[in-house]
Parts: C-alpha cells; sequence; structure tokens
C-alpha cells in the first residue's frame, strides 16, 4: 500500500541528503513504495541502496555550482517531490552547540547558516523548477522546532536556532512566489521529532524513550504529513505528527 496517495501514480522523488540516517531512511520507504517509480538520491557522500529504482549522484551543499550540476544531470525528469533532509548541529573540529553568548563565533556561524539555510535556499532555486507542472508536488526541508522563534524559552545554541529560523524564512519567502506558478504546489517546513541520529545522539541522553524515534519512524511519520499537505499549507511549518509549529 502507498504511503503518497494523495499524488499521481508513479512519482519521481528527489531526496537530497541521502547519507543521513533520515534521509536513508527516507530513500529505503520511497523506493519500495507502489506509488514511486524512481528515486534520486543526493549526497556528498556516496549513498548505496539495493533498489533498482534508486540512481546516487553527488551534490555538496556548500556548493552551488555542485548543485546546479546535480540539477543538470537528472535531465528533463519531472519532480513531484524534493526533500531536502539535510543539516548541522556539530562537528568535531570545534562547532558545537553554544550554551552562552560568548561562545559565538564568526566562522561557526557561517558555516551553521551555510548547511542549514544557504544550502537548503539553493536546493529550491535549481530543484523547485523541476517539479512537474501538472499535478500535486511538494518540496520539503527539514526544519526544527527550536528554530520557532515564538517557542523560543531557553535561549542557547544560538547558531542552530538562528539558521533554522533563517530557513523558515526564506521557505515562507519560497512559497509565496513558487504559488505564483505552480498554485498546486505546496512548499513546506518539517520538524522531524527528536531523531537517534549523528546529529541528535549526543544531546538525547534525557530523552524518554518514548520522545527519541528511530530515523525509519521518523521518516513514516513525515510521509504521513506530506501526504496530507494541500496547497494552502503552503509556506508553513509542521511537527513530525502534523500539527503546525509557530515561526
Amino acid at each position: 500500500m502507498t504511503r503518497l496517495g494523495s499524488f499521481r501514480q508513479n512519482i519521481n522523488v528527489a531526496v537530497i541528503g541521502a547519507s543521513g540516517g533520515i534521509g536513508g531512511a527516507f530513500c529505503r520507504t520511497l523506493a519500495a513504495d507502489p506509488n514511486v517509480a524512481s528515486v534520486y538520491a543526493f549526497s556528498r557522500t556516496e549513498a548505496r541502496f539495493d533498489r533498482d529504482n534508486v540512481a546516487w549522484h553527488a551534490l555538496d551543499l556548500e556548493d552551488e555550482r555542485s548543485i546546479e550540476r546535480a540539477a543538470d544531470a537528472v535531465g528533463d525528469t519531472a519532480f513531484e517531490l524534493v526533500l531536502v533532509l539535510t543539516g548541522i548541529l556539530h562537528r568535531g573540529d570545534g562547532l558545537q552547540p553554544e550554551r552562552r553568548l560568548d561562545e559565538l563565533s564568526p566562522e561557526n556561524l557561517a558555516r551553521v547558516f551555510a548547511i542549514n539555510a544557504i544550502g537548503p535556499a539553493m536546493i529550491a532555486k535549481h530543484f523547485l523548477p523541476k517539479l512537474s507542472g501538472r499535478t500535486k508536488t511538494v518540496f520539503a526541508a527539514l526544519s526544527a522546532r527550536v528554530g520557532s522563534i515564538g517557542d523560543n524559552r531557553l535561549g542557547g545554541w544560538a547558531s542552530y536556532r538562528a539558521s533554522k529560523a533563517a530557513l523558515n524564512q526564506l521557505i515562507r519567502t519560497i512559497a509565496i512566489e513558487h504559488a505564483r506558478r505552480r498554485p498546486q504546489s505546496v512548499v513546506a517546513a518539517l520538524h522531524p521529532g527528536t531523531v537517534d541520529t549523528r546529529l541528535s545522539q549526543p544531546f538525547t541522553r534525557r530523552t524518554p524513550a518514548d520522545k527519541l524515534f528511530s530515523p525509519q519512524q521518523s521518516a513514516d511519520y513525515l510521509l504521513r504529513v506530506i501526504d496530507n499537505l494541500t496547497p494552502e499549507d503552503s509556506g508553513g511549518f509542521f511537527a513530525w505528527d502534523g500539527s503546525p509549529i509557530e515561526y
């Protein structure tokens, strides 16, 4: 049974961030869906899937020329679903979420914004024109609840919060422009919940077991949200359970 019943039959899907935990779960699930003809998997490092209908292409989120080449590599393929499943919170080379203002550095701010906000915006620039014009289409990017300005009551994690807030604003702006060309299309930001991936593992020690999702659980929840999205939802920010999140 398909998870994407609101789409036309035999859709094409692009997954950016295929080598990550959530991205890999999406690729495997979508490749097995009877309503999906092909999955185009994009990532900086090669991702392999044991399915004939998955094709991998190199894409460096921090290099617009790489994004443009990846979009060109699929030729005239029209997508019904484009997913940007990327993000950075920490890295072993000294990048960690800030606990206090005096831990901010321009280098870390720039790196986090490059991956969490600028990269997805460049994906939209080059992949939105490849969405099918005939039927329901969705462009969705992973955001995070901590990127909500209205929901921020704890402070901290300034780079990550600000970059995801910037992504949310970009999604909203892109959705308004995109609706003028394709009013039946949806552009949305999605919060995947707290997921047991490399991004969140150092910070999940106190997360209750029932609130910590596997990548597969998160993918399943988000596919349900995506299938229920309508053009009236375009520009919105939605949690894994479908509930709207304030910007």
